[in-house]
């Protein structure tokens, strides 16, 4: 039998959520990117992550992103990742059970408490709860640099163990000793996902399944070829691959995401508009025109 954590394997894209330039919810271009990041190699989609804006997202536009990401991963039979949760455990669970109405729903995204930092007791305790009634199994974002929560190895383990939890998006900034720990003693059935696009070659590289990675929104075929050389142990095919990705990531992430890969998507005539709705800002023209030559190097096209 196939289990939430054997399908959390390989590319997952946390796709952006287009506008148009009017600022309205741009449906038709979701479901074309949502296609399209299929079509070259991604594994499955991530849909209402950081990268989606979701905060600033109606109510009724959450839905209908989830909605579009649904029908898609139904048609092409692809594991769908939902964001859920904030740093309120009883919105938390609400939230998590509003997506049993979506069916295609394989896993949630359940970001550690952020800005009330309740100590790894309170992040256990969180986790706990929500792993206890959750309609789907949670994937455990771990992103201390936005959360201002730091969660060790030793309580990472602790929530690996739990029925409900299936893996992390492992977002710490760098390879730390937590990292290489839970590298080491990771038990079956664990999964984990790189989540900092510019270190997840070294996660890849240390053993990780697969990862969610923003950039892979740009050039996903060669994210998508990255995480299978890993995987297949051809290093020498992965190592120079992995260090072109890294500058484009490190290019793409020039200013707040998603900033410069609307940018790049919309130069590359993939959505209408490049716009994001405030706090956030356009990226300037100079980092969307650092980010393409960035892409075409990865790619290997001249620029």
């Amino acid at each position: 039998m196939t289990t939430t954590a054997t399908k959390l394997s390989g590319l997952f894209v946390p796709l952006v959520t287009p506008f148009t330039d009017s600022g309205d919810l741009d449906q038709r271009a979701l479901e074309e990117i949502a296609h399209q990041v299929l079509d070259a190699g991604a594994a499955g989609l991530v849909a209402l992550g950081t990268t989606a804006e979701t905060p600033t997202l109606t109510t009724s536009e959450r839905a209908a992103v989830l909605d579009t990401c649904a029908r898609v991963c139904r048609e092409r039979a692809a594991p769908l990742i939902a964001g859920a949760g904030s740093n309120d455990t009883g919105q938390s669970a609400a939230a998590l059970d509003g997506l049993s109405a979506w069916p295609e729903i394989t896993a949630a995204l359940v970001v550690v408490p952020y800005y009330n930092r309740p100590g790894e007791d309170g992040v256990v305790a969180h986790f706990r709860a929500l792993a206890a009634d959750s309609p789907v199994p949670l994937i455990i974002y771990n992103i201390p640099y936005r959360t201002g929560q730091q969660v060790s190895w030793p309580a990472m383990r602790g929530l690996a163990m739990l029925p409900g939890v299936a893996g992390v998006k492992h977002a710490a900034g760098g390879v730390d000793r937590d990292t290489m720990a839970m590298m080491a003693e990771r038990p079956a059935g664990f999964a984990v996902l790189a989540g900092d696009d510019l270190y997840a070659p070294a996660l890849l590289a240390l053993g990780a399944p697969g990862a969610i990675m923003a950039s892979a929104n740009v050039c996903t075929a060669e994210f998508a070829a990255l995480i299978a050389a890993w995987q297949a142990g051809d290093a020498a095919a992965a190592r120079p691959l992995g260090n072109r990705l890294t500058g484009l990531a490190e290019a793409l992430f020039a200013e707040p995401n998603p900033t410069v890969i609307k940018g790049v998507l919309h130069r590359q005539g993939h959505i209408a508009s490049p716009a994001v709705r405030l706090p956030l800002l356009p990226a300037r023209p100079a980092s969307v025109d650092a980010a393409l030559a960035a892409a075409a190097s990865a790619s290997g096209v001249p620029a």
